[in-house]
């Protein structure tokens, strides 16, 4: 085992439609947990893509006229664009209609399970909705409709590969139990058990090529079948990683074979597909589980599900453009609950921006910075005796809230020692001390200079502390609030003009 390794996977959303800001909440958790950790000195690996050989993507490029190559391939540029839009440095992108690590990794991995006497061909009939790509049974109804597209599910009959899922019953209980596979929060965990004890059935990991208009993976040995879409798009977190290659490639030995964790983050509405299906799958090719599966909720609108099918999508692109991409992740971070539902409005952003990233932050670097800027003050910046303890202690519930991605719970952590530190300026009142300065008699200057010097290295250290706590949720403040920071210190010139990083609102 890869000491300190860490591959840490999104889902891959379906390309039906541009990227909504639900997904952009993924993506914001996931860059943010992947900075924290490699600051921390792990070997990060952060993975996403795009999920395209689905049959909600063909009736989507019906509906629009187009070829669904051409259809997809567009929709999946918008979801690569959202990556520079909110500043996500992840490692790879894949594509599965038409990376060539793809196909290769979803048929092994077939080949795996059929090696184990895991596939056969069934008749079947049942409710299946398009919008999850998922048959229900009449008891997962709400009011004879899908719980999550609120629509009746169509009635479909045909012969089907399956998997036998009921045979990785106990396995898959007994990892749960035992936290080899840990699902977080616990919430969630109680929800996967209270599943699997109830009775696990085999399902169905095909579709007929007719149904899927030809579109997808072919069964191998069976083209009159295509690989059901989400045993396909599961593939993906082996199929980046060179699963599908002859040799072994080093990615796949470090990032899954021997990595130290493996997680992956996902949205509550897949929750079985990550946490029961994609497992068993696994035990069936031979292959390792993964360590952690964080779940999230959803970003909703009057308390309802945000979502291309739902009509209420609301775009992240424009958002990030008008408000700047850390003023987006921070709302994201810490206004929507990281295991719970959370409502948008702009408003709610608005608030945010100017009471707390304005407010708080900012007030606090900009006061300080500029009479350092405008006095020529270069100091030893540290963090003062005083002030240890209180970082100490912050520094420790931000690392609690991160080891259960608590991405709220860490950012309230970093703006209480931002509330602190403001507390402390006025204390410390370094702008009485320069006021004081200028009448003051050749005795009393030496001393007036000394608390000025002392007040502006200690409170220095506390905004340094700061950055490095806040540099995971908003990179790019965090690099810019570093420069400004190093005119206390003397590594940047002393006439930088001090710019507020948050500017205020027209």
């Amino acid at each position: 085992m890869t000491d300190k390794s860490l591959y840490l996977t999104t889902t891959i959303p379906y390309v039906n439609a541009s990227p909504h800001i639900g997904f952009a909440l993924e993506l914001v958790q996931a860059d943010a947990l992947a900075r924290y950790r490699k600051a921390e000195g792990w070997t990060v690996r952060l993975q996403t893509g795009s999920d395209e050989n689905s049959l909600k993507n063909v009736l989507a490029a019906e509906r629009a006229g187009c070829e669904p190559s051409a259809f997809v391939a567009d929709n999946a540029r918008r979801f690569h664009e959202l990556q520079t839009a909110l500043n996500i440095d992840a490692d790879d992108f894949i594509r599965t209609s038409s990376d060539p690590r793809h196909r290769p990794a979803v048929e092994r991995l077939w080949r795996a399970c059929e090696a184990s006497g895991d596939l056969y061909r069934k008749s079947y009939a049942g409710l299946y909705c398009t919008g999850c790509e998922q048959f229900y049974s009449d008891g997962e109804l709400a009011g004879g409709c899908c719980p999550e597209h609120l629509t009746k599910p169509e009635e479909v009959s045909e012969t089907n590969w399956f998997f036998r899922l009921s045979r990785y019953e106990r396995r898959l209980r007994t990892a749960i139990e035992t936290n080899e596979l840990r699902i977080n929060p616990p919430s969630r965990r109680n929800e996967v058990l209270a599943l699997i004890k109830s009775g696990l059935n085999d399902f169905s990991v095909s579709r007929s090529s007719e149904r899927a208009r030809g579109w997808g993976i072919p069964v191998p040995g069976d083209p009159e079948q295509t690989i059901y879409v989400w045993y396909d798009a599961l593939g993906n977190y082996l199929s980046a990683l060179g699963y599908g290659e002859e040799a072994e490639t080093a990615a796949l030995r470090q990032f899954w074979l021997d990595a130290h964790r493996r997680e992956h983050l996902v949205g509550k509405g897949v929750t079985r597909f990550h946490a029961v299906y994609w497992p068993a799958i696994l035990l069936s090719a031979g292959l390792p589980l993964p360590t952690t599966i964080h779940v999230h909720g959803y970003v909703t609108v009057d308390g309802r599900k945000i979502g291309k099918s739902n009509g209420n999508a609301v775009d992240p692109l424009p958002l990030a453009a008008d408000y700047g991409a850390d003023a987006l992740r921070y709302f994201l971070l810490r206004h929507i609950r990281a295991h719970e539902d959370g409502d948008f409005t702009v408003e709610r952003l608005e608030a945010a921006y100017n009471g707390e990233l304005i407010s708080q932050l900012g007030n606090l670097f900009n006061r300080i910075l500029s009479i350092a800027a405008k006095q020529k003050i270069v100091v030893c910046v540290r963090l003062d005796e005083t002030d240890e303890g209180k970082v100490s202690a912050t520094r420790l519930a931000v690392k609690r809230a991160m080891d259960t991605a608590s991405f709220h719970e860490a950012l309230a952590a970093v703006f209480d020692l931002v509330s602190y530190a403001n507390k402390r300026v006025v204390e410390l009142e370094p702008w009485a001390i320069v006021k004081a300065l200028n009448p003051a008699a050749e005795a009393e200057r030496f001393e007036l200079e000394t608390r000025l010097l002392t007040s502006f290295a200690a409170l220095g250290g506390l905004l340094r502390e700061i950055v490095l706590l806040l540099a995971p949720f908003l990179p790019e403040t965090a690099e810019t609030l570093t420069r400004q920071i190093d005119i206390l210190g003397g590594a940047a010139p002393s006439d930088v003009k001090i710019v507020p990083v948050f500017p205020k609102l027209n």
